[in-house]
């Protein structure tokens, strides 16, 4: 009795709404039939597909779907036809962002990507008032400032990862590399046989495997490395001789920030000499917030030896952030309005910065 008065309020609630449907003639979930307002048109003859849903527990509620022929079905030929349509589109409007970095084409908005790949001088170098927020705020709108920075690491651990960070296969390779390690390297060996150091021929040997790799990412990959910069021991050993058993000294520093600079001018890659430029600026202890990690003044002093290493090379493209394009240059009358009533493109204004970096 249950059954027969679902078929019957099934039966009416589908009259009502699908009087022109042929009959169902089972409950199975998919039905094929002849859709007689297709007689004549293109597709004739081919079944439609009925489903009902089982979902509802109710038998009035059970709803029926009638999915069309190919030819009217939302993934017919003609949608086909509009999705190619629109994919054609997307291409030509993809094509038309393209923007030429050297040889190198990349899609959409990327720009140039400066990677600064280190130690703890690097991971912090966008804290207080740190040298790779110097750099990010200088090239806005021309170029973006990676940050590969791993606290603690020497040149051992870096090699290890040196073909993750820097994949070969990468769809965009950095336009610069700014590659700093060698001041954990320097720690005199701990009688543990733990701990950060790592001797001064395999120190070489690593930085010079990481060189390598980087200038084979391509043609445009240019590198700098910064040396091991000066240490205050004083304030080093007030500030963090509680916390870890390091033996750390300037002259160690010294030596490795020498050898750095040896396999530069033996490799060909650029080299910035933090050790001797920044025991050369006026109370250079002022330039570590702890005897090691660099204060806002040590940040501008490697900002400004690398803007100077940048302004003397010889690269093409050019890397120098006042030769750079900016990144959409056109003027507009959205602009900022002068005082004589005109608009006033903005995107080239340095403000504070040609004060601060004319170098």
């Amino acid at each position: 009795m249950a059954t027969a008065t679902m078929r019957k309020t099934r039966g009416l609630w589908r009259r009502s709404f699908f009087p022109n449907l042929p009959p169902i003639p089972s409950l199975n979930p998919s039905i094929r039939h002849r859709n007689p307002a297709n007689e004549g048109q293109e597709g004739e003859g081919v079944a439609a597909v009925v489903k009902i849903d089982r979902r509802s527990s109710s038998p009035s509620r059970r709803h029926l779907v009638l999915l069309h022929p190919p030819d009217r079905r939302p993934g017919g030929s003609s949608s086909r036809q509009n999705k190619t349509k629109q994919k054609q589109e997307e291409n030509q409007r993809n094509e038309a962002n393209k923007v030429q970095v050297g040889e190198e084409e990349m899609a959409g908005l990327a720009r140039p990507q400066f990677v600064l790949f280190g130690s703890s001088i690097v991971q912090m170098s966008f804290s207080n008032g740190g040298w790779g927020a110097i750099l990010a705020d200088i090239y806005a709108r021309k170029a973006d400032i990676v940050l590969r920075g791993y606290s603690g690491w020497n040149s051992r651990r870096a090699l290890q990862v040196l073909h993750q960070v820097f994949p070969k296969d990468a769809a965009v390779q950095p336009s610069l590399v700014v590659v700093y390690f060698g001041g954990n390297d320097s720690i005199h060996p701990h009688q543990t046989g733990l701990g950060p150091h790592v001797p001064l021929p395999e120190y070489v040997d690593n930085m010079t495997k990481i060189a390598l790799h980087l200038k084979s990412l391509s043609d445009k990959t240019r590198v700098i490395f910064l040396t091991a910069p000066p240490v205050d021991e004083d304030l080093m050993n007030t500030t963090l001789g509680n916390v870890f058993d390091m033996v750390r000294t300037n002259e160690a520093c010294g030596v490795y920030s020498q050898a750095c600079m040896k396999l530069c001018d033996e490799i060909g890659v650029k080299g910035v000499d933090l050790w001797s430029s920044i025991q050369q600026t006026d109370n250079w202890k002022n330039c570590f917030t702890d005897g090691i990690h660099l204060s806002p003044q040590g940040s501008k002093v490697v900002v400004k030896e690398i803007l100077k290493v940048i302004k003397e090379a010889e690269w093409e493209p050019s890397l120098d952030c006042r030769f750079m394009p900016v990144e959409f240059p056109e003027d507009s009358p959205y602009d900022m309005v002068g005082n004589d009533g005109k608009t006033i493109n903005i995107c080239n204004f340095d403000f504070n910065k040609t004060a601060l970096w004319d170098y």
